[in-house]
């Protein structure tokens, strides 16, 4: 098979299935992994599709969404790794909020056992694994999204308006330069605005697939951030705009 041909294939696979994994797609090609792989890292340039833990998951538009399926296996290892620096932000006795996301499952899933404080969340997911540590836990209210496993809607944001957090984990689909943070959905971008204006310490955890996307909602600008944990090298444009809101960025973990 000629690799034009390969690579419309493995776009068409990936789309029909939602994500397929390198050892998939070599099958199915007939093919080495290494070919498999090199084809992923082009089309993935091409933002034809994107790439997850061992493989390939559909590219997104800006007025479009992963489903948190998805996103919980897309870069696994780098968000264990802002996970396991992100924890040290929290202090006993503090009100931490926790934004819906794939990353903030890990912050969660990193907790020390000994660490005592208020957890709240706006995600049903979340607020089970902040429950296993048997501390109390807050959920939001409101109507679940389905794509992101996110509590939204009027009740959620009386919930916010009505209540003040120490620190704030929060979550983002997309970092652009000049622009800010953003979110496909409207009603998750009121809330994440509602999370920002009612916290101490705001603390985003992003890897750096967000970095240098753009999305369909603004929520935040970056001087509304305190800092910034993310797994990757961020380039001098990146850093810039960070660096100029006064954000303590933690790169590179």
């Amino acid at each position: 098979m000629l690799p034009a041909m390969r690579k419309r294939e493995i776009v068409e696979l990936v789309s029909e299935r939602g994500e397929c994994s390198v050892a998939e797609l070599a099958e199915e090609m007939d093919c080495s992994k290494a070919t498999i792989r090199r084809d992923l890292n082009d089309l993935e340039e091409r933002q034809l599709i994107e790439r997850s833990h061992g493989g390939a998951v559909p590219a997104t538009t800006v007025g479009e969404e992963q489903t948190y399926g998805q996103k919980e296996v897309q870069n696994l290892d780098g968000k264990m790794a802002i996970a396991e620096r992100a924890v040290e932000e929290i202090t006993d006795n503090q009100v931490v909020f926790f934004d819906s996301g794939s990353t903030t499952m890990q912050v969660a899933k990193n907790i020390p056992k000994d660490r005592s404080f208020l957890a709240v969340t706006n995600s049903p997911v979340l607020a089970m694994e902040l429950g296993n540590r048997n501390d109390e836990v807050k959920l939001t209210g409101g109507s679940l999204r389905h794509e992101t496993r996110a509590l939204t809607g009027p009740s959620a944001e009386r919930f916010m308006e009505r209540t003040n957090f120490d620190l704030l984990f929060l979550g983002t689909n997309a970092i652009e330069p000049s622009e800010g943070l953003m979110t496909p959905n409207e009603d998750e971008a009121r809330l994440k605005s509602l999370m920002i204006e009612n916290s101490g310490r705001i603390v985003l955890v992003s890897d750096g697939s967000k970095l240098g996307k753009q999305s369909f909602v603004k929520f935040a600008d970056f001087e509304d951030l305190d800092a910034f944990i993310t797994d990757t090298t961020l380039s001098d444009e990146q850093r810039e705009p960070l660096k100029t809101a006064n954000v303590d960025l933690i790169e590179g973990t």
